[in-house]
């Protein structure tokens, strides 16, 4: 007999789930199979789950409905393919080739809204900024014309707590212990040494502190000495040495006026770098250093600096010219922008954004006196040069 013919004998393999006989359309395995059993033999359709034509009642055809085209080779049915009745195709003459083949259209997909551009910011909270600022500067103002010692004394404090700042950091992050009793009293001895004995003080007070700091960190065991004492002697020639300039200029007879041009200078050359740098800023100054800072923003350091040096030098300082205002403002831009670039490479060293957090908007006070410290001694010497030590 043909082994083509739908009457051959069942072989093995071909029986159904009941072994009551072969099951009708099945093809033969092995080279007989042909393009006839291609044709008739297929895999039963996949109807989706949705209920059709009446319901959840079965459609006579004993067909499993499947909610997703699993354990199947052939493609998805055309959309109007669903509209039909189920018919079970496995005996239907019609070819398989017959059935539509294209495939279900996927439903679109929503994309993602685009990001839009972020506007600049800068990134503290300016309101809270602002307020802090404008409060320091009516104690330093109120303090430096009405009672000269009091400022010397808001010196003192604002060194102190910048010391503490300071040594906190150090051993936070690299375990360096700088001893901070004696950094505290030398310093704040520093302040009144420069304001009573002007720089032969302030030198003396340096030493002596020195000194303290080497003997104090006696007292504990001996590793990690030299790096501790050489901390120590870092910290006091970085915040109270040099803030020693500031009560130096105010020995003059002018010093009141001395001393708020300088806070003006610095506090004039970090707006104009702000401000310029925030609205034309490209080129980056420091990349590696403080990625915000740009050229142009330098710049805008320079011209406000000096158009406000000039202001100062010709209507407040004695005897002061416009030109002398000039070079003074170029001077005190460019010390303030080193001073800014040297506590951020200290802080990246560190791996933190702020020295403290107790001024809201600022960070700590050494995020506060990073432009003003290096720019003090600049400042001192030029009003000598320019009009003598009054």
């Amino acid at each position: 007999m043909n082994d083509s013919s739908w009457g051959a004998p069942p072989q093995a393999g071909y029986w159904g789930p009941s072994d009551r006989g072969p099951v009708q359309g099945a093809a033969p395995a092995g080279p007989a199979y042909d393009a006839q059993y291609a044709q008739q033999t297929r895999p039963m359709p996949i109807v989706p789950d949705v209920p059709e034509h009446g319901g959840d009642q079965d459609d006579g055809q004993g067909a499993a409905r499947l909610s997703s085209p699993l354990f199947r080779d052939e493609p998805f049915r055309d959309q109007s393919y669903r509209d039909e009745p189920y018919r079970d195709e496995s005996t239907s003459a019609q070819p398989y080739a017959a059935v539509p083949q294209n495939p279900e259209p996927m439903p679109d997909v929503p994309h993602p809204a685009q990001p839009q551009p972020q506007k600049k910011t800068a990134g503290r909270d300016l309101g809270a900024a602002i307020g802090v600022g404008v409060g320091l500067g009516a104690v330093i103002v109120a303090s430096l014309f009405v009672v000269k010692a009091v400022f010397v004394g808001v010196v003192a404090v604002a060194v102190v707590v910048g010391l503490w700042e300071l040594t906190k950091r150090l051993e936070e992050r690299k375990g360096v212990k700088a001893p901070l009793v004696p950094l505290a009293l030398g310093g704040a001895a520093m302040v009144v040494a420069g304001y009573v004995r002007g720089a032969e003080g302030a030198w003396v007070a340096m030493a002596l502190t020195a000194l303290a700091v080497l003997v104090w960190r006696m007292t504990e065991p001996p590793e990690g000495y030299l790096k501790d004492v050489t901390a120590g002697l870092f910290a006091a020639f970085y915040v109270p040495f040099l803030a020693t300039f500031v009560a130096m200029m105010l020995m003059a007879d002018d010093g009141s006026r001395r001393v708020l041009t300088f806070l003006v200078l610095t506090v004039v050359s970090d707006t104009g770098a702000y401000a310029v740098g925030w609205r034309f800023g490209k080129t980056k100054l420091a990349p590696r250093i403080s990625p915000g800072k740009t050229r142009e923003g330098l710049l805008g350091a320079v011209a406000f600096a000096m158009v406000a040096g000039a202001l100062c030098m010709q209507f407040m300082i004695d005897d002061g010219t416009w030109w002398q205002g000039l070079l003074l403002g170029l001077a005190v831009a460019v010390s303030a922008t080193l001073g800014d670039l040297g506590e951020s490479m200290i802080k990246r060293d560190l791996g933190i954004k702020d020295m403290g957090t107790l001024l809201p908007g600022h960070g700590g006070i050494m995020d506060r006196l990073d432009s003003l410290l290096p720019t003090a001694p600049v400042v001192w010497l030029l009003l000598v040069i320019f009009v003598g030590s009054g």
